[in-house]
């Protein structure tokens, strides 16, 4: 059978997989946290308890491993908790490189917990493929990358790093949640996981809170994900789930809206006289966007600047929109920007001035009416 297009993919994989009912298109929400054992007892692959498995959730997995491509697909309450999986899943005693300009949560993470889960951390330039060669170790088991990376939107050649990561048998993530599998699918370009934090572009609405790890013949990582999510317990309800399942019937469309407002936007912002600096890789300005167009299908709806001055104007700027929320997180259909070293605190390494912009669903005209009253002369 000829091979579903994602829009297909996004509908069709989110209805029912399986359910009690038989004459609904659109499966329902099933909240029971219990389940009756059949006649002569539990057997295994049968529901038992919600933490364990749920419509719902079966179905949610089902529709992300399909659009990522892979063949498992574990569903997190929430992203941290689907990044945290991963991590947890390496051996201890292991070494571990991460991008070092990558989410926040994920560095604050790094932080907090590699000590006590006996990882050694070592946050590199994931753009110098050379750096990357060397700093790679006997005993490292993952690579960890962000493309475009949070927040300055610095792109990393997949398909290279996982060539020389599998040459010192390291395992290769990827934090597929600024471009989509719209935009890019890691797994094909020779990566081993694939992480999401559903809440962003997939949820769409600013309304769900959510994670997925999605990996490829890797049985015995995934098996690891799983014992993970399971035991510990970081599973999103059935009501989550199923709107998170709802939403992603719409995201392909709601994806090419994305990808041509920001880069109409990336377009003004970089000829504005108030803007130091763009970070946006759809612009051939960008110095990683020949990567980026080889290896994405389009260039995503994040866009990053630099203004001309330090943080407090960076702030005013952001307080002087009439349309554009000032908040943090993104992909949801309004657009929303933040001054992003407020958000991260005085240990981040965001430049002062640097303002992240999530591009909406709003008409372009007035996204960039905002943003050129905002900035001003």
């Amino acid at each position: 059978m000829k091979k579903k297009k994602i829009e297909t993919i996004a509908i069709h994989g989110s209805m029912k997989t399986r359910s009690l009912e038989n004459d609904t298109i659109v499966p329902g929400i099933e909240v029971s946290t219990i389940y009756e054992h059949r006649d002569g007892g539990y057997q295994e692959g049968d529901d038992k308890y919600i933490r364990l498995s749920n419509p719902n959730r079966d179905q949610l997995e089902n529709v992300i491993m399909e659009l990522e491509e892979g063949d498992s697909c574990a569903a997190f309450s929430s992203g941290m908790a689907a990044i945290s999986s991963v991590f947890q899943a390496v051996e201890p005693g292991a070494h571990v490189l991460v991008a070092n300009d990558v989410y926040f949560g994920t560095r604050k993470l790094m932080w907090e917990f590699a000590d006590k889960w006996n990882l050694n951390v070592d946050f590199i330039d994931m753009t110098d493929l050379d750096q990357i060669e060397s700093s790679l170790k006997e005993n490292t088991k993952l690579v960890w990358l962000e493309t475009p990376s949070n927040p300055r939107l610095l792109i990393t050649d997949v398909k290279a790093v996982s060539k020389l990561a599998k040459e010192k048998g390291a395992l290769v993530a990827v934090d597929n949640t600024w471009p989509t599998p719209y935009n890019m699918r890691p797994l094909e370009l020779g990566a081993d996981v694939s992480v999401h934090s559903t809440t962003k572009y997939l949820g769409g609405h600013s309304d769900i809170l959510g994670g997925a790890v999605i990996t490829k013949e890797n049985k015995k990582l995934f098996e690891k994900i799983r014992l993970i999510q399971r035991v510990q317990g970081a599973v999103p309800s059935p009501r989550d789930c199923w709107l998170l399942s709802r939403s992603i019937r719409s995201f392909p469309y709601r994806m090419r809206a994305h990808n041509e407002n920001a880069r109409k936007v990336a377009t003004f912002l970089s000829k504005h006289p108030k803007v130091q600096v763009i970070y946006y890789p759809g612009l051939e300005s960008h110095p990683g966007h020949k990567i980026a167009k080889a290896q994405m299908d389009d260039f995503g709806g994040m866009i990053s600047f630099l203004i001309e001055g330090g943080s407090k104007e960076a702030v005013n700027i952001v307080s002087r929109s009439k349309m554009i929320k000032a908040a943090t997180s993104l992909g949801g259909i309004e657009s929303i920007w933040e001054h992003r070293k407020s958000s991260e605190g005085d240990e981040s390494p965001t430049p002062d001035n640097l303002i992240r912009l999530s591009v909406g669903l709003e008409h372009p005209d007035d996204i960039i009416e905002d943003l050129e009253q905002a900035l001003g002369g």
